[in-house]
């Protein structure tokens, strides 16, 4: 035994050695999980699951660690760190990398192993759910705790319905059956309920067990086929009840060490179509008992009671037993090392005819020795092989040429001559020889009325599963398969039909009657018994073909073995497809031109010969997905070798084992009507057909009730749409008017702001408007009071102007009256003069001339003195004038720019009048030209002066209105 110590690693091999079980106790590894603490302690185990292979499954410990291991690959790795214990895990849902675990807190998560991501979180449970059944399809499961029981739909994580109960009655488990959609319910009073999973109607109710064996019942069991529920308790009896007939058929009483049984479950059975026969007990002391519910027979056992078993799960093929011992670790154990009754073919029934002693042969005693049992390998030696196929020609001639006479004139044995000769038959003829072969009856008014009844409904949604890009080929294979449908009933049901059915409609696309009698005649004769295990493959025609092959050829047969490949891997792909998948339109064609010609045997023996001569390449492999892949694609093989090795097979295969001696020679259709077939499990049959028609009327139902749930949810939507909208309008109103409210609120409060700013600014305004109105006030009393004082300036100037021009009229007076004074002095004196010139003028005459010349140049000197004085003051008078108007222009509101002293201009004036009184006094002779220039000087004057006075007024106004700007006042 191989131990293994996950210890801290999150992947690893799990045996480093190929695992070589022991049949003393089975183990094929045994794992456990330590931590490499300080402290090291073991992490126990507790609960387990496989997948849906059966190679692959998933173990939790009470820390939330959840490992995958993976028994084919040899590997094992950490998926998921709950960090809590898991208290129930499963792993066969819909999408095979996911599983669900059901953790302390009452949770249900599911995550996948490849991604080891959560993938979804499911609340509802108020207690800790101890079982998760998951449906058959993967898209159901059904969680349990102790007071309620929840349904859930695994392709949207929500719960679909929930079981509650009353606390004193109280669940044992709920879960679904197996292939069916049926729900078993076990209370804790012995109740136990089977309801419908889409509408939950309960079905039917199991009767109260009989009270001379009354157990309360713990744990449960139910077969693959749904048929028997086991069921155990704190007792060493076990309750075994027919669903079906809903009675209690047996009680089994365990050996008297089982006090009581604590886990229950079927071993699966790769030959029993799903009714197990073997049940494993675990019970009280931890060793779990394997029985046979039929014979009631102890077969093996595993666990000790030092190595105690706490729970048990085994794998849907049954080749695994996955056990958590009390100690925390997990064991492996393998079946077939543990016991050789499981997994068994069945003995097949094959009849063997033999010949009768030579002497007693002759025409008129023809008797057969029949005998059925387990077919026995006979021996090498040629003495003890039996003759069953070679009749003497006197004893069946009459027989086998009525056999050979076909209804076309054509003559079997030579068309085999020709086939043996040419290898196929010519392709221009050869529609024609396979028609006449089948003998064809081409019932034309048969075919159309099955034709007549149209598509069958297994068959509406063939394009699903078969995409066949041309619409004709798929249209003519939907009513071929229809018409076998509606000619009989299982082919309804039967998955490999259309694969078995497609060769032939594709060669005969453009018949479908001459195609649907060729596959009808096919199934009768070289599908014999292929029906009797439905809706298994056919056990007893794959047990010839493994007999045939044992014979043959053993190494293959023992690589088969060694690696697990049984003959629905290595057989039935070949036969459910007739070799399309392997062989190309020519290969195919020349295989059934021979298939055709011969027994109906001669089909099964081209299995064999296939593997044979394929066996180079098959004993190198040893993966299972080497050898699926081999069996379902092209390979390099010669058909005309395989043909060969089937003549060879079909003549040196003994009697004992030939499938010609259980399969009947070929019988053709017959016409008008086709025949009867019913070679089936016609309760089977019936019972899939009812419960598919049952499964359509509630599906037609539960599509009328969606229909009507996705209108009203349509509705529902429609109208929570319209209140939503409704809401969100009332919302957007409601947000509009708070908007609006706290708009108007800030508009309010920025309206006060503005009205005290504005209050204020009027405040303000109005303090400016009463300083700028005193400002002007002041400015224009002072600009009246600057008028007046000018014009009391003006005033002043023109009456210093009439005075000075008084005073100089007076000077000019008093000058003129000294001058007239003077002339008369002048004029007295030279009187005078002239008379005492008159006296002295011979004397005198030259000094008068020369005085005179004197004066006249003195006075002329003293009129230009003075009238450079005059110019001078009148030039100082008009500038002074002109820059006080250009001042007062550039300056009108100022003050003006104070005037000279009166005293100054009038003594300037004075002074210079005085020069001119003394320049007049010191020559007055000049008088008279200085009082016409004086005039002259004075309308000069005042013509300037006016001009002065106009120009100072135009640049008065020109400032005045340049200067002055408006004064706005805002109220």
């Amino acid at each position: 035994m191989q131990s293994t110590d996950l210890g801290n690693r999150e992947s690893g091999k799990l045996w480093h050695r190929k695992p070589s079980p022991a049949a003393r106790d089975g183990i094929i590894v045994n794992i456990i999980h330590s931590t490499s603490d300080y402290l090291p302690k073991v992490l126990r185990f507790l609960n387990v699951a496989f997948d849906s292979s059966g190679d692959c499954l998933i173990a939790g410990d009470h820390q939330g660690n959840i490992y995958v291991f993976d028994l084919y690959g040899n590997r094992f790795n950490l998926v998921q760190r709950t960090a809590q214990a898991c208290t129930a895990l499963a792993f066969n849902l819909r999408r095979k990398s996911e599983f669900l675990v059901a953790l302390a807190d009452y949770s249900i998560k599911c995550f996948d192993t490849v991604t080891k991501e959560l993938v979804s979180w499911m609340r509802g449970h108020e207690s800790s759910v101890f079982s998760i059944s998951v449906h058959a399809s993967g898209r159901y499961a059904i969680t349990t705790s102790s007071d309620t029981a929840q349904l859930w739909d695994l392709d949207t994580f929500q719960r679909k319905r929930k079981l509650n109960i009353l606390q004193s009655v109280g669940i044992q488990k709920v879960f679904f059956l197996p292939l069916s959609n049926t729900i078993l319910s076990c209370f804790k009073d012995n109740s136990i309920f089977a309801w419908e999973c889409d509408t939950l109607s309960c079905r039917y109710q199991l009767p109260a067990p009989p009270e001379s064996s009354s157990i309360l019942y713990k744990v449960f069991a139910v077969t693959r086929d749904g048929r028997i529920l086991a069921a155990g308790g704190k007792s060493n009896h076990l309750h075994l009840w027919c669903l079906e007939a809903k009675q209690l058929f047996r009680i089994i009483q365990m050996p008297a060490r089982v006090r009581a049984i604590r886990h229950l479950e079927f071993l699966p059975d790769s030959f029993d179509a799903g009714s197990n026969q073997v049940l494993g007990v675990l019970s009280q002391d931890g060793i779990m008992r394997f029985v046979n519910i039929q014979t009631c027979k102890l077969l093996f056992e595993i666990g000790s009671l030092d190595e105690g078993i706490s729970s048990s799960v085994i794998s849907p093929h049954g080749r695994y037993i996955a056990s958590i011992m009390e100690n925390g670790s997990l064991n492996i154990y393998s079946v077939q090392a543990l016991t050789q009754e499981i997994n068994k073919p069945p003995p097949p029934l094959v009849k063997v005819i033999e010949d009768l002693p030579k002497s007693k042969l002759n025409s008129g005693d023809l008797k057969m020795k029949v005998t059925s049992g387990r077919v026995q390998r006979p021996a090498r030696s040629r003495e003890n092989r039996i003759q069953t196929r070679i009749l003497k020609k006197d004893l069946t001639g009459s027989f086998e040429n009525k056999e050979n006479e076909l209804s076309d004139g054509l003559n079997k044995k030579r068309l085999q001559i020709l086939l043996k000769g040419y290898g196929e038959y010519p392709m221009k003829y050869r529609m024609f020889i396979w028609r006449s072969l089948l003998q064809l009856p081409e019932n034309h008014t048969a075919f159309n009325s099955l034709e007549d009844k149209g598509v069958h409904v297994a068959f509406l949604n063939l394009q699903k599963k078969y995409p066949i890009k041309s619409r004709k080929l798929l249209r003519v294979l939907q009513r071929t398969l229809s018409a076998l449908a509606h000619w009989s009933a299982i082919f309804s049901d039967t998955p490999y039909l259309p694969l078995l059915a497609f060769p032939f409609v594709k060669l005969f696309q453009n018949n479908q009657l001459i195609c649907f009698e060729v596959v009808a005649t096919l199934i009768i004769n070289w599908c014999q018994h292929w029906f009797e295990y439905f809706p298994n493959p056919p056990i007893n025609i794959l047990s010839m073909i493994e007999n045939v092959l044992a014979f043959h050829d053993k190494e293959l047969l023992q690589h088969f073995i060694d690696h697990d490949i049984t003959s629905q891997l290595y057989a039935w792909p070949l036969l459910e497809t007739i070799f399309s998948e392997v062989l190309t339109r020519e290969e195919w064609l020349k295989l059934f031109d021979n298939v055709f010609s011969n027994h109906p045997s001669f089909l099964l023996m081209t299995v064999v010969a296939y593997n044979i001569c394929s066996r180079a390449p098959l004993l190198n492999c040893s993966l299972k997905d080497d050898f699926e892949y081999f069996f379902h694609h092209r390979n390099n093989l010669d058909i005309s070798v395989v043909i060969k090795e089937v003549y060879r097979l079909m003549d040196t295969t003994p009697t004992d084992i030939h499938p010609d001696s259980m399969l009947h020679v070929f019988v053709a259709l017959t016409k008008g009507q086709y025949p009867v077939f019913n070679q089936y499990p016609k309760f089977i049959v019936d019972y899939q057909t009812q419960e598919r028609e049952r499964i359509r009327n509630d599906e037609l139902d539960y599509l009328r009730e969606r229909q009507m749930v996705e209108d009203m949810q349509a509705e529902v939507d429609q109208q929570r749409v319209e209140d939503e909208a409704w809401y969100q309008k009332q919302e957007l109103l409601r947000k509009a008017e708070e908007t609006r409210r706290e708009l108007l609120l800030q508009e309010e409060e920025k309206m006060v702001q503005q009205r005290q700013r504005l209050a204020s600014v009027k405040r303000e305004l109005k303090v400016k408007e009463m300083h700028l109105q005193d400002a002007t006030r002041r400015r224009f009393l002072k600009l009246q009071q600057d008028q007046r004082e000018m014009e009391l300036r003006r005033l002043d100037d023109e009456l210093e102007r009439k005075n000075l021009i008084r005073n100089q009229e007076a000077v000019a007076k008093e000058m003129r009256e000294d001058t007239d004074a003077y002339r008369r002095k002048v004029d007295l004196e030279e009187h005078m003069f002239h008379k005492l010139i008159e006296t002295g003028q011979t004397q005198n005459q030259k000094t008068h001339k020369w005085q005179e010349a004197e004066e006249k140049d003195f006075h002329l000197k003293s009129e230009k003195k003075a009238s450079a004085l005059s110019d001078a003051s009148r030039k100082w008078f008009l500038q002074k004038e002109i820059n006080d108007a250009l001042e007062h222009a550039e300056h009108p509101y100022t003050k003006g720019v104070p005037r000279y002293q009166n005293g100054q201009v009038v003594s300037t004036c004075l002074s210079r009048t005085s020069q001119l009184n003394d320049i007049s006094e010191a020559d007055s002779s000049t008088c008279p030209s200085f009082s016409q220039r004086r005039i002259q000087w004075d309308t000069t004057e005042r013509d300037l002066m006016e001009r002065v006075r106009n120009l100072r007024q135009r640049l008065t106004v020109q400032a005045r209105n340049r200067c002055q700007t408006p004064h706005l006042l805002v109220t």
